[in-house]
């Protein structure tokens, strides 16, 4: 896929919801190609899906495909200009040939919405795998130097230990070195200890910790004008997963504390005015958890969409 300029993105249409006075935009960086869905959730085969006529034609195709994309989610909060999430990232030397070298209009995109990299004030990572993190860093004269300079980058402090006690494999080694290596050196990166219960950040922002997929994985919840959203990152990756909780990822840490989690947050959302907006769930990308435990279903909430200038 090749860049496309900036002047190319005007008039592009960027997805948005609203959660009282916040505004929260869908930032696209590319949807996945059709075999991620069968490797990174292996037991939700088309069979499983087909069960589930609602996944139909957006979460999933006719042959029970499942669709996934990459996208962050930027708001403002608090007087904070948030991102949640990275993507993959442009340029990045990955071993999935899918994610390898890409050359994506993302930045574009996100200046589109409003919300040039320059001026981001907070970047929250809900956890460092390689499909969230790799916006962190951009190349510049051969070096991989800080996307959003003046930006804290947040993430939590059991996320980042885990992984710097873990046998890493090139791959994910070359990843710590080009996407969050560069972020540690420059003194960007704050480790925050999170509760059990969550931790408040800024007015209306609240990190949840949702361990699991990795030890320190955070959900994050919006709250403005008495309604609230939740941003899942991975302890939901697709809407498979609500009448099916005990489908796990491929990648996850623990799959075990994977389902868990993924129990009690489905739990805590259904029936709820809760926004749930999916970090991989590709458009419409939000909706409220309907039904009950083992029927749970995403009753989609279509996005507004505001065209750039």
């Amino acid at each position: 896929m090749k860049t496309r300029s900036a002047d190319s993105i005007s008039g592009a249409t960027i997805p948005y919801w609203s959660v009282g006075d916040v505004t929260v935009h869908r930032v696209d960086e590319v949807p996945l190609p059709p075999p991620t869905g069968s490797w990174l959730l292996p037991d939700a085969t088309p069979e499983v899906v087909g069960q589930q006529d609602w996944l139909r034609p957006d979460f999933a195709d006719a042959d029970g495909i499942l669709n996934l994309s990459s996208h962050s989610f930027a708001f403002t909060i608090g007087g904070l200009r948030v991102l949640v999430d990275t993507g993959i990232g442009n340029g990045k030397t990955r071993a999935n040939p899918a994610w390898h070298g890409l050359h994506t209009d993302y930045l574009q995109r996100l200046t589109a919405a409003g919300y040039p990299p320059e001026s981001i004030d907070l970047v929250i990572l809900t956890h460092l795998h390689t499909d969230h993190v790799g916006w962190n860093t951009r190349e510049v004269n051969g070096e991989w130097v800080p996307t959003f300079a003046r930006a804290r980058y947040l993430t939590s402090r059991a996320e980042r230990d885990f992984w710097a006690s873990y046998d890493m494999d090139e791959p994910r080694r070359q990843m710590f070195r080009d996407s969050v290596h560069p972020i540690e050196d420059a003194g960007l990166l704050d480790l925050l200890d999170i509760p059990a219960d969550g931790l408040d950040i800024a007015p209306g922002l609240r990190l949840i910790p949702t361990p699991g997929h990795t030890p320190g994985h955070l959900a994050v919840q919006l709250s403005s004008g008495g309604t609230t959203a939740l941003i899942t990152g991975d302890c939901i990756h697709h809407p498979v997963q609500l009448p099916h909780p005990e489908i796990s990822s491929c990648v996850d840490i623990d799959p075990a504390q994977s389902e868990a989690t993924r129990r009690a947050v489905l739990a805590s959302l259904a029936g709820t005015e809760v926004l749930v907006l999916g970090s991989h769930f590709p458009p419409p990308t939000a909706g409220r958890v309907t039904g009950r435990a083992e029927l749970y279903e995403l009753t989609p909430v279509p996005a507004h969409h505001q065209v750039s200038a």
